[in-house]
Parts: C-alpha cells; sequence; structure tokens
C-alpha cells in the first residue's frame, strides 16, 4: 500500500511508533506537503493518505474517510497563522500572500475574512516551507498566510528580518472556535474506494496504533520536532498537546460545518461522509 505522510511535525504523532518500528506496517511512506499529497490521491497515486479537509469535500465519491483519525483542534492550533500589518479588517483590496501548501488553510482564511473581518484582500500565492522564509519575507505584502513548521518558526520571530514586526497575529483555529464554538479539522486521511479492503483497513489499524503511542509519547515526540525544527522544546511540546488526532461527534460537527459553509459559497459541491469500516 501507498501510504501518503506529510512532513511536518504534526504528523509525528500518527507515524511516530511506525518510523521507529514499534508498530509494523507493511505499506510504503510517501512524504508530501498536503497540497502535493491531495494531487497524487486524486490521480489515484496513493491507496492512503493524510489529505485537506478540502479535498475530500472536493471529490467525497474518491474517498472512504479513516475512522477516528484527523488533524484538529478546538481552538488554537499554534500551526496555521494570519501574520498582518494592520488589523484584519482594515485588509480589504490589500495583498495578502497565502501559502500555497494547504487547501484547507486557504478555504479557511477566505470564509473568514468574507464572514467575519468583512474584507477582501488580493490573494497572492507564496510557499510556506521553513527553507522559503527569507523568500517571503522579501514579498511585498500587508498579510500573509503561514502553515505548518513555518509558522511555528516565524510565530516565535513574527517580524520581516528585523525591520516592521508584525502587530496583528490571528491563529485561525482560535478564530473559526470564537466564530462557531466548533473544533476544526484541517485533515483527515482517506482511502481509495478502489483500494482493497482488508489493505486499507491494516493501514488504519498501524496509523490509529502508531498514534496511540505518538499520543503517550508525546515528550520524546517535541524533543525530535524540536531539533528538527529549530523552534524550543517546550513550544513543541505546547503545540503537539494542542492537536487532537480523533474524529468525536464534535469533530465530525466542526468537520460538516466548514464543508456547510464551503458549500454554500460554491466551493465544493454538496457530498455526504463515508467511512472505512473500523479496523
Amino acid at each position: 500500500m501507498r501510504v501518503g505522510r506529510i512532513p511536518y511535525i504534526n504528523c509525528y504523532p500518527v507515524y511516530g511508533a511506525i518510523d521507529r518500528g514499534i508498530v509494523p506496517f507493511a505499506g510504503r511512506l510517501v512524504d508530501g506537503v498536503p497540497t502535493a499529497l491531495n494531487a497524487l490521491m486524486a490521480r489515484g497515486e496513493l491507496d492512503v493518505s493524510v489529505v485537506s479537509a478540502v479535498e475530500y469535500a472536493r471529490d467525497a465519491r474518491r474517498y472512504l474517510m479513516l475512522p477516528d483519525l484527523a488533524i484538529s483542534c478546538d481552538g488554537p492550533v499554534r500551526s496555521v497563522l494570519l501574520f498582518s500589518k494592520v488589523p484584519a479588517e482594515e485588509l480589504d483590496g490589500r495583498r495578502v500572500v497565502v501559502s500555497r501548501s494547504s487547501m484547507t488553510s486557504v478555504a479557511l482564511v477566505e470564509l473568514l475574512f468574507e464572514n467575519v473581518w468583512r474584507a477582501a484582500p488580493e490573494f497572492l500565492p507564496g510557499d510556506a516551507e521553513p527553507r522559503d522564509l527569507p523568500a517571503l519575507l522579501q514579498q511585498p505584502h500587508d498579510g500573509r498566510l503561514v502553515i505548518g513548521d513555518a509558522a511555528l518558526l516565524l510565530g516565535q520571530r513574527p517580524t520581516d528580518g528585523g525591520a516592521a514586526p508584525y502587530p496583528h497575529v490571528y491563529d485561525l483555529g482560535a478564530e473559526w472556535k470564537r466564530w462557531t464554538g466548533l473544533p476544526f479539522v484541517f485533515a483527515v486521511w482517506v482511502a481509495q474506494r478502489t483500494a482493497r479492503l482488508a489493505d486499507a483497513m491494516a493501514v488504519h489499524g498501524a496509523l490509529t496504533a502508531s498514534r496511540d503511542w505518538g499520543l503517550r509519547h508525546l515528550d520524546v515526540l517535541a524533543r525530535q520536532a524540536s531539533e528538527y525544527t529549530g523552534v524550543s522544546n517546550a513550544a513543541c511540546a505546547e503545540y503537539l498537546s494542542g492537536l487532537d488526532y480523533g474524529l468525536t461527534y464534535e469533530h465530525l460537527a466542526g468537520l460538516t460545518e466548514f464543508f456547510r459553509r464551503l458549500v454554500r459559497a460554491g466551493r465544493v459541491p454538496n457530498g455526504t461522509l463515508a467511512f472505512l469500516p473500523a479496523a
């Protein structure tokens, strides 16, 4: 089985035990940023993968969602941040650089601008890997949406190379919670409907077993994350412990509310949630 993995530290709790050989895994892991994995799944080049929540909504007939497995938050997420030189409400007509790595984060920030901040910025695409930060900082802009490890790094030093600081930083998880009162699901794991059921269920079993190990060893994973990113160990521990990797009724309420708003805005087709049988 070809199984997609996002190489951000937010996936450490799900893959940590697999990477260490603690949980047996018969698949082949393929790394990629969310939009790259979305494209591989859409082309049928992966059998199971974590994907942007929007990717599932975009083509739900292609996928089966894996039960009890997601990347979500119930309040601040800390790795999906809008940095702005002015209040978000004043970004109307101004340049906002958005990460090209995550469909869900871009869709969420668009909904927030339309419904909460009541502004219509000019969105410009920009990379958001840690290595891209120097170039990103030089791109003319009034605000920028940054996700993943790069957001954690920039959150530690929200300045333009020591020049103009960003006095306004918006955590999109917290903004969604304030707006709707619900958790937000950024990513889900899905299988192709054409995948062999027994194989997909075996992958699901391995992923959830690895997730359970990861949640019991967040201190180990936080140290690994700190070494990899340069973000402090304390910040990594706070970040990982603030995420949720399950998919409860409350998470599903947040996910379906997000999908409902995207359908109403004409951004995704109307559809239903369909799940792989639990392993």
